[in-house]
C-alpha cells in the first residue's frame, strides 16, 4: 500500500518514487507529462495514478496530500486512507 510520494523535476522529464507501508519503493517516470509541464499538472498525475493503483491492488479509496516544496525541484506528498462514507443504509 503507497504511503508517500517523491516527486521530481528532472531535464529528462518527472520522476517518482512511491514507498509503501511495507518499506518498499517503486520508481519511475510519469510518461504522459510533458518535460514542461508545471509542478501543477505532475503532482496530478502522480496523484492520480497513486489514487489508481490503490484501488487497482488494495481495493483502497486514498488521498493525496501535497506537502509545501522544502527545495527547488521537488515535491513529496502523503497518501492516507480515505475516511469511509457514512452508511448509507443506516
Amino acid at each position: 500500500m503507497p504511503k508517500d510520494i517523491i516527486l521530481l523535476a528532472t531535464p529528462e522529464g518527472w520522476r517518482h518514487s512511491v514507498l509503501t507501508v511495507d518499506g518498499g519503493m517503486h520508481c519511475g517516470r510519469l510518461t504522459d507529462v510533458p518535460v514542461n509541464a508545471d509542478p501543477a499538472e505532475a503532482q496530478a498525475a502522480a496523484a492520480a495514478m497513486v489514487v489508481g493503483l490503490a484501488h487497482d491492488f488494495h481495493g483502497a479509496r486514498v488521498d493525496v496530500t501535497w506537502d509545501p516544496p522544502q527545495e527547488p525541484g521537488s515535491w513529496t506528498a502523503q497518501v492516507t486512507v480515505a475516511a469511509s462514507p457514512p452508511n448509507a443504509f443506516g
